[in-house]
C-alpha cells in the first residue's frame, strides 16, 4: 500500500497515528466515503463526494476540505497507488478534545484517507450466486449517513459470517431496508423494485447507478417499499456496494431464490455495468 494522507501529510500507514482522545475513537464521531477506482480513474467521484458532504452535513461536521481539494486529494492518492483497481477510503472525524458528549467549539476535524488494491467479487459469487440471512434491522433511524459508528452493522454481518452466509439482509417494521454491508434491489412478476432512499438506508452509489442503468435499458422498476413477503418470493435477489458491484443473492435463509442460479435481470444488469465502468 502506498502512503496515505493524515491531516495535510502523506506519510507511510505505520506511521499513521491519532491522539486516543480523538472524538472518532472515543465516540465514533465521524464520517466516511469509499470510492472505487477501475484503471486508476475513479468511479462517480463527484457522487461519492456529494454524499461525504451530506453525512458531514448530517452530522454538523463542518467540512475540511473544499469540493476542489477534495478532488485533487483523490487523484493525488489513485496516482500513489501502483493497482490500476482500487479503492480510496476517506474518514472526517470531529477531532481531538476531552471527553464529553457535547460538542467541542475549537476542535479541528481529522482527515484520513488512504488507497489500496481493490479485489473483484469471487467469480463464483457470480457464477452461482451467494447466500444471506435474514435479521431484524436494529440499527439506529439515520442509516442515510455513512458514518463511522458501525457496531450495529459489524454485528449483523457477523451473524451472517456464523451462519455460513455472506451478507444479512435487515428487515425493519415488515419491510426490506438494506444489507448490513450492501444496499438490496428485488425482482418480482418482472419489475425491479428498490427500497425507497430515506434515512432507513444508505443511499448507495452503485444502488443508484443500478436504477439509472435499469430504466435507461427499459426495465419496468419501482423504488417503493418492498414487504418481506416480496423479498422471500422474488424471481431474483441482488446486492450493490461500491467495492463488490453487483452480486446475485440466490439463496435466503437456506431457502433458493427464484431457480437457485443467478437471473437475468441481475446478470443484465451487470453486464451494463461493467460497460458503464469502461465507458
Amino acid at each position: 500500500m502506498s502512503d496515505v494522507y493524515l491531516n495535510g501529510k502523506f506519510v507511510p500507514l505505520e506511521q499513521a497515528c491519532v491522539p486516543v482522545l480523538d472524538r472518532g475513537f472515543i465516540f465514533g464521531d465521524g464520517v466516511y466515503e469509499v470510492i472505487p477506482v477501475y484503471d486508476h480513474r475513479p468511479l462517480a467521484l463527484d457522487r461519492h463526494l456529494h454524499r461525504l458532504e451530506n453525512s458531514l452535513k448530517g452530522v454538523r461536521i463542518t467540512p475540511p476540505l473544499s469540493l476542489a481539494t477534495w478532488q485533487s486529494l483523490v487523484k493525488e492518492l489513485v496516482e500513489r497507488e501502483p493497482s490500476a483497481q482500487q479503492s480510496v477510503y476517506i474518514q472526517v472525524t470531529r477531532g481531538v478534545a476531552p471527553r464529553d458528549h457535547t460538542f467541542p467549539p475549537h476542535a479541528t476535524p481529522t482527515v484520513f484517507a488512504m488507497a489500496k488494491p481493490l479485489s473483484a467479487p469471487p467469480p463464483e459469487w457470480i457464477r452461482e450466486g451467494i447466500s444471506t440471512i435474514t435479521h431484524a434491522d436494529f440499527r439506529w433511524l439515520k442509516c442515510d449517513l455513512k458514518t463511522t459508528a458501525l457496531l450495529a452493522n459489524v454485528l449483523l454481518r457477523q451473524m451472517a459470517v456464523d451462519a455460513g452466509a455472506v451478507e444479512c439482509l435487515l428487515i425493519r417494521d415488515g419491510y426490506l431496508t438494506e444489507g448490513a454491508a450492501s444496499n438490496v434491489l428485488v425482482v418480482l412478476e418482472g419489475q425491479l423494485l428498490a427500497p425507497p432512499r430515506n434515512h432507513l438506508l444508505l443511499p448507495g452509489i452503485t444502488y443508484e447507478l443500478v436504477l439509472e442503468l435499469a430504466a435507461k435499458k427499459g426495465i419496468p422498476c419501482q423504488e417503493r417499499p418492498v414487504t418481506e413477503a416480496e423479498l422471500r418470493r422474488a424471481d431474483e435477489v441482488m446486492m450493490t456496494s461500491s467495492t463488490r458491484e453487483i452480486v446475485p443473492i440466490t439463496r435466503i435463509d437456506g431457502i433458493p431464490v427464484g431457480s437457485g442460479r443467478p437471473g437475468s435481470v441481475t446478470l443484465r444488469l451487470l453486464d451494463w455495468y461493467q460497460e458503464y465502468k469502461r465507458s
